[in-house]
């Protein structure tokens, strides 16, 4: 490279450097590092061999690493010390010095060498860049645009990057059209050649969970902790809550004025129903409160087994129970126990 592309290349990482966020260093020593690589093509080895490219003025030189000897048996690694003695004086037989070797026509290859290289490299780092960006995000809820809706799953427009809500993560009940916006979790992030995939969804049971901690002040700042969580998504959430503030009602925090803040989480979900209970390190009152709203008589635990049998009203049974099984259901996910309902009347035979 002559003295004007050496300005204009430092000129381009540097603007590179401000608009893209990637470092001119970075890409230099990409530079350097292949530089070295074609070395191999002229001096049949690089062991001995470093390339410098001048941070300021772009200007590249090669330089070889040689030890002083008395007499010279391989001039790619071995200088006399007569033919150096003038310029350093201090040194003696067995010393090493750096020795400026550029080849005549290095520049012409340095230039295609930096074109692409610098091509390259732009495009791994803001790869990395995306990346890390959407890695942050990783098990938190992030906002998209509908782009299409294609063989059941969708096409997402992330802002930098798309996705697609696969039709498994997605709630039967729910339709998305393009342009719309739409909230998703964060399941998992995923590095691959072909650059950063992002795996969303609307069924996870910590996409309710977030949405409250956006929702919810006191769940945020730490007052209330969501201990435990339930789902079938689209049609009904548990949600198990406690208060490490005892002038905090955990279950009134997370419901709001009104109903004002589960309202706003019910709406984003589409009229998912949303139970939430009190915490409790009492795994009996654990369970009569999952049960909500039905409303229990007794329960006996086996923690060892970890089982319950729970008797209600017998007018509660079937509210006890739920739809298909599924208020149980969810009451024994959210506790952990498998529980064995029961009414009053067969209870009492």
């Amino acid at each position: 490279m002559n003295e004007t592309d050496n300005r204009e290349l430092i000129a381009a990482l540097d603007e590179i450097e401000k608009e893209k966020e990637i470092s001119k260093d970075i890409i230099l020593e990409a530079i350097e590092n292949s530089l070295l690589a074609a070395c191999k093509d002229h001096f049949g080895k690089s062991d001995n061999i470093n390339v410098i490219v001048d941070r300021y003025s772009g200007e590249v030189k090669v330089y070889a690493v040689k030890t002083i000897v008395e007499e010279v048996t391989d001039d790619t690694l071995e200088v006399s010390l007569d033919e150096i003695a003038d310029i350093y004086p201090d040194k003696a037989v067995g010393d090493t010095i750096e020795v400026v070797v550029t080849p005549k026509n290095f520049g012409r290859i340095a230039a295609q060498k930096a074109k692409q290289v610098v091509v390259q490299k732009i495009r791994e780092e803001e790869r990395k860049v995306i990346y890390n960006q959407y890695y942050e995000k990783e098990r938190d809820i992030i906002t998209g645009i509908v782009q299409r809706v294609s063989r059941g799953n969708i096409s997402v427009d992330l802002g930098k990057i798309d996705t697609v809500l696969t039709e498994s993560e997605q709630v039967k009940t729910e339709h998305f059209r393009p342009t719309e916006r739409i909230k998703l979790y964060v399941v998992e992030v995923k590095d691959t050649a072909k650059g950063p995939r992002i795996t969303v969804s609307r069924t996870h049971p910590e996409f309710v969970k977030r949405l409250f901690e956006y929702e919810v002040a006191e769940v945020q700042d730490g007052t209330v902790e969501i201990k435990s969580i339930a789902r079938e998504a689209g049609s009904r959430t548990k949600m198990a809550v406690y208060s490490y503030n005892p002038d905090v009602d955990p279950v009134g925090a997370c419901v709001g004025v009104n109903g004002i803040r589960v309202n706003a989480i019910v709406d984003e979900l589409r009229g998912e129903k949303i139970d939430i209970i009190n915490w409790s390190d009492d795994p009996a009152t654990l369970i009569e409160n999952a049960l909500s709203p039905a409303k229990v008589i007794s329960v006996e635990v086996d923690e060892e087994e970890k089982s319950a049998n729970v008797v209600v009203p017998d007018f509660q049974l079937s509210l006890a129970i739920g739809k298909e099984g599924q208020n149980a259901r969810l009451a024994a996910r959210l506790t952990g126990y498998k529980i064995d309902i029961k009414s009053e009347e067969v209870a009492d035979i």
